[in-house]
C-alpha cells in the first residue's frame, strides 16, 4: 500500500492535479494515505483555470504550506512516494538546490534524502538553460522529471483524454496498477 504525498505547485496545469486526485480516488485499494500540500499560487491557478478549490471534495489529508509538523516533513513517517503536479520551475529550482523553506520543498527534500520516489511534473515552455540544469540536478539526485506532455498515439478525442495520457503516466511511474492505453499492446 502506498503512502503518497501530492504537492500541487503554482504552475499552470491545475487540471492535471485535479484529474490525478480523481484517479487516486478510484485507486483507493492501492494507497493507505494521501497527504496533499498546495501552494498559494497553486490555489490561485486552480481557481483561475478550473473554478473554486474545495479540499472537501477529496478524501485526502490537506496540510498547510507552512506546516512543518505534517508527518511527511520527516523521513521517519515512511511516505514512499511524492508527486509534485504541476511543478513550477520555481519549486523545481528550490528542490534542485535543497532549499526547503515550505512543506512542499521540505517533503521533496525528505524524499531525496531517504532515496524514495519523487516525481516532478513541470508544465513550462519554453525552457531556458537554468530550467534544464535544474532538471538535470534533480534527476541526478534521484527524482524523476515527467513533463506534462500529452501523448497522441492513443488518439485522444478531448482535453480530458489528453490530460489522462499524462496522469496515467504519472501513476505508472508512482507504481500504481491501472487500466490505460499501452503502446502496441494486444490487451
Amino acid at each position: 500500500m502506498s503512502r503518497l504525498v501530492l504537492g500541487i505547485g503554482g504552475a499552470s496545469g491545475a487540471l492535471y492535479a485535479k484529474r490525478l486526485m480523481e484517479k487516486l480516488i478510484v485507486l483507493t485499494d492501492q494507497w493507505e494515505n494521501v497527504g496533499v500540500v498546495i501552494s498559494e499560487n497553486g490555489i490561485k491557478n486552480w481557481e483561475l483555470e478550473i473554478g473554486g478549490f474545495n479540499p472537501d471534495e477529496f478524501p485526502f489529508e490537506f496540510y498547510s504550506f507552512s506546516d512543518f509538523q505534517a508527518p511527511f516533513a520527516s523521513g521517519s513517517a515512511k511516505y514512499n512516494c511524492m508527486i509534485v503536479c504541476p511543478c513550477s520551475m520555481g519549486a523545481l529550482s528550490r528542490i534542485a538546490l535543497g532549499i526547503s523553506g515550505d512543506l512542499l520543498t521540505r517533503a521533496a527534500d525528505v524524499m531525496l534524502k531517504e532515496r524514495r520516489k519523487l516525481i516532478l511534473v513541470p508544465r513550462e515552455t519554453p525552457l531556458n538553460l537554468i530550467h534544464i540544469d535544474n532538471m538535470r540536478r534533480v534527476t541526478e539526485a534521484g527524482a524523476i522529471v515527467c513533463p506534462a506532455s500529452p501523448s497522441f498515439y492513443s488518439h485522444p478525442n478531448s482535453v480530458s483524454e489528453m490530460v489522462d495520457t499524462v496522469v496515467d503516466r504519472i501513476l505508472d511511474l508512482a507504481g500504481f496498477q491501472l487500466q490505460t492505453y499501452r503502446w502496441n499492446s494486444k490487451d
